[in-house]
């Protein structure tokens, strides 16, 4: 089936906002005695926050009640916020633009909430997007494939019509499960932790060089 959109992950594809997100997570923790290592976060990167949260709980023997989880993101979200400098990849807004002039609808999928969505990225390059789907716009995030599956309905395309330009594993099985190709790059992660893509590349400088004209 022929291409007809480019759907990009957010974090570590677009914007280089994953040693935040590290860093948020590590400090947000900390007082809770949970220790956690960059790897761990990039490798969950894209699954919806809670889960991810409910997960490092429970391997530290602490029961996950909606207060605790409340007053842990929340803490996260400040430490981010304090944090954050907005670092767009090299050479990300000229591939959207030339992708979309080109005749690609073009999606962005991410498990950041829609508010984060705003915050991280420029209204003009936002703008481009024909579809968005964020972390708390679905029942289940990444790796399930409901959000990739969201967006192509959002763009009125079946999947196989769509690429999916990821940087983390679950992402990765995200858009594999619905059924659509998927390009990785290697910002946040090894080649070895992408292997599940059809074809890892570098960085985005290489991703106009795959889609035909």
């Amino acid at each position: 089936m022929t291409i007809e959109a480019i759907i990009f992950d957010m974090d570590g594809v677009i914007v280089d906002s994953m040693p935040y997100h590290f860093i948020a997570w590590y400090e947000a923790l900390r007082p809770w005695g949970i220790r956690v290592s960059c790897f761990e976060v990039y490798a969950q990167e894209g699954e919806r926050w809670e889960i991810t949260l409910k997960g490092l709980l429970k391997r530290a023997r602490i029961k996950p009640t909606p207060k605790v989880l409340n007053a842990i993101f929340s803490l996260r979200q400040k430490i981010f916020k304090r944090y954050f400098k907005r670092f767009i990849f090299q050479g990300a807004y000229e591939l959207l633009a030339d992708l979309k002039k080109r005749g690609f609808l073009l999606g962005l999928v991410t498990g950041s909430p829609q508010d984060e969505i705003k915050k991280i990225l420029p209204a003009k390059l936002l703008s481009l997007f024909s579809a968005v789907v964020a972390g708390n716009q679905v029942k289940n995030g990444k790796p399930h494939p409901e959000p990739y599956l969201r967006a192509a309905g959002l763009l009125g395309l079946a999947p196989g019509a769509c690429l999916v330009i990821e940087n983390a594993p679950f992402g990765i099985t995200s858009a594999k499960q619905a059924g659509m190709l998927c390009v990785a790059v290697s910002t946040s992660l090894p080649k070895e932790y992408l292997t599940a893509a059809d074809l890892v590349v570098e960085n985005l400088n290489q991703i106009t060089e795959l889609i035909p004209l």
